[in-house]
């Protein structure tokens, strides 16, 4: 009764619809929170905070040798705010081209726009353009004509034209550079590609194609992937042209940066007034790239870099002329060392890594017990990545960091939430629980999945001798001996492992050191909040094993006693059988044998031979020597009877010196008289005998089936007769019938069979 109550509570408790384990719970709660942060980032939530975390990673970068490529030529205020400074007449400007052509830099760019000509000395700067080889020029594209500023025709006739057109993202920054721009199927170089090449061009390096990457440019030992909408941290950037990624280079910063509000590259600059004066230094204008541009904040626009703010002071922008220096900087740069460009993971990569690091989060809180383990636990976490992107960084990676963070905390703020309401449905489960077990009369435990007691009836209580709360929330180790408690333990463990029910019999030692037999069955059970619990049904089975070693102990007994008969009814047995003397089968084991032997032949159409034996001269030996050796002389006579036989063959002793021999399945009647020859052989053998040297001898009466008779009392009769036969002819001989009886014998014998009686050279 109390087990059918048992089921039916359980079924009722545990019963209700399944919910998600461990396992799925983390993979449900990575994979929703995945699905969310790949939603509110492709509405460019995170692109914001992306930037400011590359920003992050340039101004957190080693520092870098400057370049000593590159001389800026600036165009201040004070050279602009003269009277008929501004504009810079045409004259001045072809004067400073040529005195910088004297240096023999490798190359110039004058980043000045010069659509319209400035009388009255304009042919001076046509002359400047078309007698200085490595000058190149700029223009402003763009698809409207209204805003496009168009570039000097014979610079761009002879192709020394470079657009400055910078590319800046939503928040004023440039973190891209436009190398190509194809307008009415024309293709331009940007100016810092144009000043690159040209200074690259005496390296002996050129432009390639990346074989198997389409948009990909090999410059050098550099390779250029082109930039798309989405890569990186953008969502649907205007990728138009042929955009890449550029990695600045790292400006030093002074020792001291009490006052300073931004580091420069340290570019090498001559001012415009000391280039007309002769008073520039030589070094700094040969075998360089010499860049014109202006440096007015009145005049050009200025520009952000991500090396341009950090998180405590506000950023200095750039003039554009210091933007071009860094970007032909680093196209040379890596063109010529190698030094990497800003590369992105594919968007399933990312993807997988934001999963994976959603599934981390899921992991460490659902499997970590304590909130404050937890939290480093994240903590560590969140450093090894932000480590790890800032590694990958370095080597030219940019890996989702924020959605990558997001990911990782979001995944465990929705575990916490998960495993708030787990523990709610618990609670709850656990009062009902605690309820309706009381109800049941066997004592009935439930462990969570720590293996402590949550909810135990009185029954149980009772049967280890303690109050409940002295076991709630503990475990059996707190109050069993140890070995007790690792059987416990080891049971419960292969439940929980194997979701399957288990039985056991195990020992139990209450708290009043009385030890208890119990036969406790375990099953698992899950809650609808997805709570996994352990339910032990105990039943004291200490009266009933007693009892059963009882009947054990008196089954073996009797088992012992019926042993004991066996053993004497088979010594009986053999008693009855057997020849206490010899040891050989005795007249009633002969006479069955016999019986049974001739049914098998007559079934098995086989012939049977039956031997009768006396020893001649034994009566002699026992008046000689005694009784004693007599009987040992009839012991060894019947070792050297088997010695000669067949494994098949019987022998037996009728009494005194009489022995029979039953030849089963001989094929011929030689067969018969060949043993018989055997047999007398052996007899005629010395016998030596406590150092008496004994000769006898033996006579041999045969009788064959169905020759001589078809029953065995009859086979008996004619092997006796034959074997007083032998006697009378001199003894240690063999014979069979008289031949007139063997005669008569065989005529009657064979006239309604198919046996065959061989000839042969019989004595009769």
């Amino acid at each position: 009764m109390s087990k059918q109550l048992g089921k039916r509570f359980l079924g009722f408790v545990f019963g209700s619809k399944p919910s998600l384990s461990k396992d799925y719970r983390e993979l449900v709660a990575a994979s929703s929170v995945t699905f969310c942060i790949l939603l509110l980032r492709s509405l460019g939530i995170f692109e914001p905070l992306e930037w400011k975390a590359l920003d992050h990673f340039f101004q957190l970068r080693p520092e870098e040798k400057p370049s000593s490529r590159i001389t800026i030529v600036t165009i201040d205020e004070a050279a602009i705010k003269e009277p008929g400074s501004w504009p810079i007449k045409d004259e001045i400007i072809a004067d400073l081209l040529n005195r910088i052509n004297r240096y023999k830099p490798r190359a110039i760019g004058l980043d000045i726009y010069r659509d319209v000509p400035i009388k009255p000395r304009n042919e001076e700067l046509v002359q400047a353009y078309k007698s200085v080889p490595n000058l190149i020029g700029t223009e402003l594209l763009s698809a409207n004509k209204n805003i496009r500023v168009f570039p000097p025709k014979e610079l761009s006739q002879k192709g020394k034209i470079g657009f400055n057109n910078i590319l800046t993202d939503a928040d004023g920054k440039t973190r891209r550079a436009l190398l190509y721009w194809h307008i009415n199927n024309q293709k331009h170089q940007s100016f810092a590609l144009k000043l690159a090449l040209t200074y690259l061009k005496s390296e002996g390096i050129t432009p390639k194609r990346v074989k198997n990457y389409k948009d990909a440019l090999r410059l050098g030992r550099a390779i250029f992937r082109r930039f798309q909408s989405n890569d990186g941290g953008y969502v649907g950037e205007n990728d138009r042209g042929y955009q890449i990624l550029f990695n600045f280079p790292k400006p030093p910063c002074p020792k001291s940066e009490v006052q300073i509000e931004y580091c420069d590259f340290n570019f090498d600059r001559v001012s415009f007034e000391d280039l007309l004066n002769s008073d520039a230094p030589a070094d700094l204008l040969e075998d360089r790239i010499v860049l014109i541009g202006y440096a007015a904040s009145s005049i050009s626009r200025p520009f952000l870099i991500p090396y341009s703010q950090n998180s405590t002071r506000a950023g200095k922008r750039i003039t554009g002329i210091e933007l071009q220096a860094y970007l032909i900087s680093g196209l040379i740069q890596s063109a010529m060392t190698g030094r990497p460009q800003i590369q992105v993971w594919f968007k399933l990569t990312e993807y997988i890594f934001i999963f994976f690091c959603a599934y981390v989060g899921a992991f460490i809180k659902n499997r970590t017990y304590y909130s404050l383990h937890c939290f480093i636990g994240l903590l560590c976490l969140c450093l090894i990545l932000f480590a790890g992107s800032y590694i990958s960084f370095i080597f030219g990676w940019w890996i989702p960091l924020i959605p990558s963070l997001f990911a990782l905390l979001g995944s465990a703020v929705v575990v916490t939430y998960q495993i708030a309401q787990i523990q709610n449905e618990l609670q709850r489960s656990k009062e009902f629980l605690a309820q309706v077990i009381n109800s049941i009369p066997d004592p009935v435990y439930v462990k969570n999945s720590k293996y402590q007691w949550v909810v135990l009836n009185e029954a149980f209580c009772r049967l280890i001798g303690r109050q409940r709360e002295e076991l709630l929330e503990k475990c059996e180790y707190e109050f069993l001996p140890e070995d007790e408690a690792n059987i416990f333990r080891q049971q419960e463990e292969l439940v929980f492992y194997s979701r399957q029910p288990q039985e056991h019999e195990e020992k139990f030692t209450s708290a009043n050191q009385k030890t208890h037999l119990l036969a406790t069955k375990r099953s698992l059970h899950r809650d609808s909040a997805g709570n996994f619990f352990l339910v032990g049904v105990v039943h004291d089975i200490t009266k009933r094993k007693r009892l059963e070693e009882e009947l054990k102990h008196k089954a073996e007994e009797l088992s012992r006693h019926n042993n004991e008969l066996k053993s004497k009814e088979n010594d009986l047995r053999y008693l009855a059988y057997h020849d206490p003397l010899t040891g050989l089968p005795n007249r009633k084991f002969f006479t069955e044998q016999l019986q049974e032997s001739v049914n098998w032949a007559k079934t098995s159409s086989l012939l049977l031979g039956l031997l009768f034996i006396d020893l001649d001269g034994f009566k002699q030996v026992n008046d000689t020597f005694g009784h004693e050796l007599g009987d040992s002389l009839l012991s060894a006579v019947s070792q050297r009877l088997i010695s000669c036989l067949r494994g098949s063959d019987i022998v037996s002793r009728l009494g005194g010196d009489e022995f029979t021999v039953i030849l089963r399945a001989i094929p011929t009647v030689e067969m018969a008289a060949t043993m018989a020859q055997k047999i007398l052989a052996a007899m005629n053998e010395s016998i030596i005998i406590e150092g008496h040297i004994i000769k006898i001898s033996a006579s041999i009466g045969i009788s064959i089936y169905p020759l001589s008779a078809e029953d065995s009392q009859t086979l008996i009769q004619q092997a006796d007769a034959a074997m007083y036969r032998a006697k009378e002819l001199g003894k240690n001989c063999y014979r069979f019938l008289e031949k007139e009886e063997w005669e008569l014998s065989v005529n009657e014998q064979f006239q309604n069979t198919d046996y065959f009686y061989p000839g042969g050279q019989l004595s009769y």
